[in-house]
C-alpha cells in the first residue's frame, strides 16, 4: 500500500491529464497531505494490475484515503465531492445550503457529461486519431462552442457558479478549459475568438486560476509536464 511515509492520501494521476489536477486543487486548498503517483500512459500503467486493483476502470484519477481505512474512490468529480463533504468543515470549497449543494451537483454532472467528454474528443480527433475525420472534428469543436455558450449564459448574472464564491463546481471546469486556451484547439475554427465571443467565461477562468491553491497547482503541473517530455 502506498504512502508508507505518512501522507494521508495517495493520488494516482497523470502529468497532462486534466482530471487528476482537479483533485489536486482541492487537496491543496484544504491543506491535506498527499503523494501523487504519475502513471505513464505510454507504458499502459493505468491499465496495469498495480493500479486496476484500486480502479477497475483503468483511468485516472484514483484516490486512496489512508486515514479512512484506505478507502478508495475514483472519478474526479466524485473524489472532489468526497473531499469537501468529509474534510471541508469550513466550506472553503463547498456550501451548506441544501439547494446550493444540489446546484454544485448539477454543475459537476454538467462538467463530467458535457464538458470533459466533448473537449476530450475534440482533442483526440484533432491531435491523435490516425485518420483525419473532419465530420468528427467539426462535431466536437461545435460542442465546445455550445458548452462555452452555456457557461457564458450562466455567468451573465453571477461571478461564481454557486453560492457567490468559488467552489468545487468552478474548479471542475478549469483544466479542460485549458485545452481551448493553452492548446488552442479551436484556433481558426469558424473565426473563433474566446475573448470576443465568451468574455465572461474567460474572465471567470482567469479568476479561478488566480486562487492561490489553484495557481500553485498549475505551476507544479507545468513543471511536471515539462519534466515528463
Amino acid at each position: 500500500m502506498p504512502a508508507a511515509h505518512g501522507k494521508q492520501f495517495t493520488l494516482y494521476s497523470h502529468p497532462g491529464g486534466p482530471n487528476g489536477w482537479k483533485v489536486t486543487f482541492v487537496l491543496e486548498e484544504l491543506c491535506l497531505s498527499y503523494e501523487t503517483i504519475y502513471l505513464d500512459f505510454g507504458k499502459g500503467a493505468q491499465k496495469a494490475p498495480e493500479h486496476t486493483k484500486y480502479n477497475p476502470n483503468g483511468r485516472i484519477p484514483t484516490l486512496i484515503d489512508h486515514h479512512n481505512n484506505d478507502f478508495v474512490i475514483w472519478e474526479s468529480c466524485a473524489i472532489m465531492l468526497y473531499l469537501v463533504q468529509k474534510y471541508d468543515k469550513e466550506n472553503k470549497l463547498y456550501v451548506s445550503d441544501f439547494n446550493d449543494q444540489a446546484l454544485v451537483n448539477q454543475y459537476l454532472f454538467f462538467q463530467a457529461s458535457g464538458q470533459g467528454p466533448y473537449f476530450g474528443q475534440a482533442f483526440w480527433f484533432e491531435k491523435n486519431h490516425p485518420e483525419k475525420l473532419q465530420s468528427a472534428i467539426d462535431r466536437y469543436k461545435n460542442e465546445i462552442i455550445r458548452v462555452l455558450s452555456v457557461l457564458e449564459t450562466i455567468l451573465a448574472d453571477k461571478e461564481w457558479l454557486v453560492g457567490g464564491k468559488p467552489t468545487i463546481a468552478d474548479l471542475s471546469f478549469i483544466t479542460w478549459d485549458l485545452i481551448v486556451i493553452d492548446l488552442g484547439i479551436l484556433n481558426g475554427f469558424k473565426d473563433f475568438d474566446l475573448e470576443k465571443d465568451f468574455p465572461l467565461v474567460l474572465n471567470w477562468h482567469k479568476k479561478v486560476c488566480e486562487i492561490p491553491s489553484v495557481k500553485r497547482s498549475l505551476e507544479v503541473r507545468a513543471k511536471v509536464m515539462a519534466s515528463s517530455h
